[in-house]
């Protein structure tokens, strides 16, 4: 059965088309629908086209009526491309309930676009992000006419006037004029956004930090143009202080109101007895519609939108637990204590315990914010550390008190002073110190997807000098730096690079205790060997610490399948007595990457070869590189 259609829309002079969208987005798709096979048309247009007549089902029409219905779903389809007569011929694959039509199309002579018109109106006229989206739009006069350009340009003025504070907008153009039996078209779109709103006052709701601190935080100042990233980064930067449980950043509209003007009060409840009361004075009075007519003669200079912030305490008190495995340390258990804020001047106070057979330590910082709170503070820092590892140990004891700054290039610089006693024995060697030092340092750590991250970079460098003249029991002048970095090619290959170099001048190296000194190896470092096992020995073959470092290594890790990677290394490094070392320590291996729900874990085996022992060695670590 086949029939030729004319597809002629007979829609009289010209088709005018406004509001709503003729291009398709979505479509519901039913259990029984109409399949086709189409020639004559290919690519999206023809993707277009079957989508549409999948919402057809045979048993529910007539064949005439069906037919009609193919013609006219199929020239919706076509028209979001330009073309509006196409011709239809057309087969059912049978005449009693048909599942499948068979179509041979002509396109037909597109619709050109003939005019492009549009416009802009209010502030927004001289607002450059408006007039970049229209200067974007992709057609030209001439070109065929598509409709999914014109409703993108609305969508997107629409998202400008929302994100930059045009909130009496409106459009008083919206057509799309098409003359089929022309072939052309002539495209309007006009937009008066009147004024744009400015921040009002930022009201504070429910706060136990005192406000002043809270408004260091706002990123704009009364009268400001409005944008909806500053709001947002308002939201984002309450919310990095862990001082609040709950918090809402909330705009909101206001118009001008004569609310302030007062009725006549003429109830019964104001006849009292005042005979004997002397009547004030009372001027003449205005009501509240004149009131409204005055504001009105005399309007704001620009509209204003306050912002509304809500906010509720943070519990005061915070506990977490942890328990974890090294190879470089075995089993070690970590406990903390927070306190987001202390006090109405929101300082914070955190201490920590962490516990393995290696190592233990407790240390705590009391930090108090200053002026910009989260990129200017003050810390006091003090700690107690227990030590046992290969030749060495330790007890140390320090405190120290000094600045930190977080600036918008994400570079954070702390200068602090720092006082350490600590009681040690290395090798053969024992001692009791007592340093005091300045010392300052610079970092920087960025990640894209901090649990596994697939790109990311970390920057240290750290400077300290002690000296005699002030009470230490050693002088020098200490220098550690190290860098990292993870890039990824494709979906399935990331690189990991790291180096690290540090260095000790100093005159009293056996004063210097073994916090300071440089030891390499392990997990972190240099793989294959046990940790913190290569440095310089003594006569009697222990270890005593070296006073330079340097470290390096690469990986590869490729993607096996889901979230399971593997990975081939090369470390290289030592620590040394002077610069450069004669031969350094290299290891290589392979190794599995599991992203598991807490975190990467990491299980690498690799071969030392600069060891007697010339063995394989297990690592096992759960956590990110960085």
């Amino acid at each position: 059965m086949e029939n030729r259609v004319p597809a002629r829309s007979g829609l009289g002079p010209f088709v005018r088309r406004s509001g709503a969208a003729l291009c398709l987005v979505s479509v519901s798709v039913p259990a029984l629908g109409m399949d086709a096979e189409i020639v004559g048309i290919e690519g999206d247009m023809a993707n277009n086209v079957e989508v549409y007549l999948q919402g057809l089902d045979g048993s529910q029409y007539r064949v005439e009526r069906l037919r009609n219905e193919v013609v006219r779903l199929t020239q919706e389809a076509m028209r979001v491309y330009g073309y509006y007569e196409p011709q239809i011929e057309m087969r059912f694959d049978r005449d009693d309930e048909p599942q499948e039509v068979f179509l041979t199309i002509d396109k037909g002579e597109p619709v050109k676009l003939e005019v492009i018109d549009f416009t802009l109106e209010g502030d927004a006229r001289d607002d450059a992000p408006f007039q970049l989206a229209i200067d974007a739009y992709p057609q030209e006069e001439g070109d065929i006419l598509k409709h999914a350009p014109y409703e993108s340009l609305k969508g997107r003025l629409q998202g400008l006037t929302v994100e930059r504070g045009y909130f009496d907008w409106q459009f008083t153009d919206e057509r799309m004029e098409i003359r089929p039996w022309a072939n052309s078209a002539r495209l309007y779109l006009g937009m008066d956004s009147g004024p744009r709103y400015r921040f009002g006052r930022v009201n504070f709701k429910g706060h136990h930090i005192v406000e002043e601190r809270l408004r260091n935080l706002v990123p704009f100042d009364y009268g400001d143009p409005y944008l909806a990233s500053d709001v947002a980064e308002l939201n984002n930067q309450l919310s990095e202080t862990e001082w609040f449980g709950s918090l809402t950043v909330r705009p909101r509209l206001e118009r001008q109101k004569g609310s302030l003007a007062l009725p006549e009060n003429d109830n019964w409840w104001y006849s009292v007895d005042v005979a004997e009361i002397p009547t004030p004075y009372q001027g003449p009075r205005i009501s509240r519609d004149a009131l409204a007519v005055a504001l009105g003669l005399y309007p704001p200079e620009f509209p204003t939108m306050p912002i509304d912030v809500s906010v509720t305490p943070a519990d005061r008190h915070q506990f977490e637990a942890g328990i974890g495995f090294a190879t470089d340390v075995g089993p070690r258990l970590q406990f903390s204590w927070e306190q987001p804020w202390v006090n109405r001047y929101g300082h914070s106070w955190t201490n920590q315990l962490y516990l393995s057979a290696p190592d233990q330590q407790f240390s705590g910082t009391y930090k108090i914010p200053l002026e910009d709170p989260l990129n200017d503070s003050y810390r006091l820092q003090y700690g107690l550390r227990q030590q046992d590892i290969e030749d060495t140990e330790s007890f140390e004891s320090t405190v120290d008190f000094g600045r930190h700054w977080v600036f918008e290039n994400d570079w954070e610089q702390t200068i602090y002073l720092r006082a350490t006693y600590e009681d040690f024995t290395q090798g053969d060697q024992s001692d009791q110190v007592l340093l005091l030092y300045p010392g300052v340092s610079w970092s920087r750590t960025r990640t894209r997807n901090p649990q596994f991250p697939t790109w990311g970079d970390r920057q240290n460098l750290e400077l300290q000098y002690s000296s005699d003249a002030w009470g230490s029991d050693a002088e020098f002048f200490r220098m550690t730096g190290d860098t990292a970095w993870i890039r990824k090619l494709g979906d399935d290959n990331r690189f990991i690079g790291r180096l690290g170099v540090g260095a000790i001048n100093t005159d009293d190296f056996e004063k210097i205790p073994p916090s300071l000194r440089f030891f390499t190896g392990g997990d972190s470092s240099v793989r294959g060997y046990s940790y913190e096992s290569l440095s310089p020995e003594d006569e009697n073959g222990d270890l005593e610490g070296g006073q330079h470092e340097f470290t390096a290594s690469v990986e590869a890790q490729r993607r096996i399948t889901g979230k399971w990677w593997g990975a081939a290394f090369f470390d290289v490094g030592d620590a040394f007595s002077e610069w450069w070392p004669g031969d350094l320590n290299k290891g290589a291996g392979l190794g599995v990457r599991w992203i598991s729900p807490v975190g990467p874990i990491r299980f690498d085996v690799a071969h030392p070869f600069d060891d007697e022992d010339d063995n394989f060695r297990l690592h096992f670590a759960i956590g990110p590189e960085f």
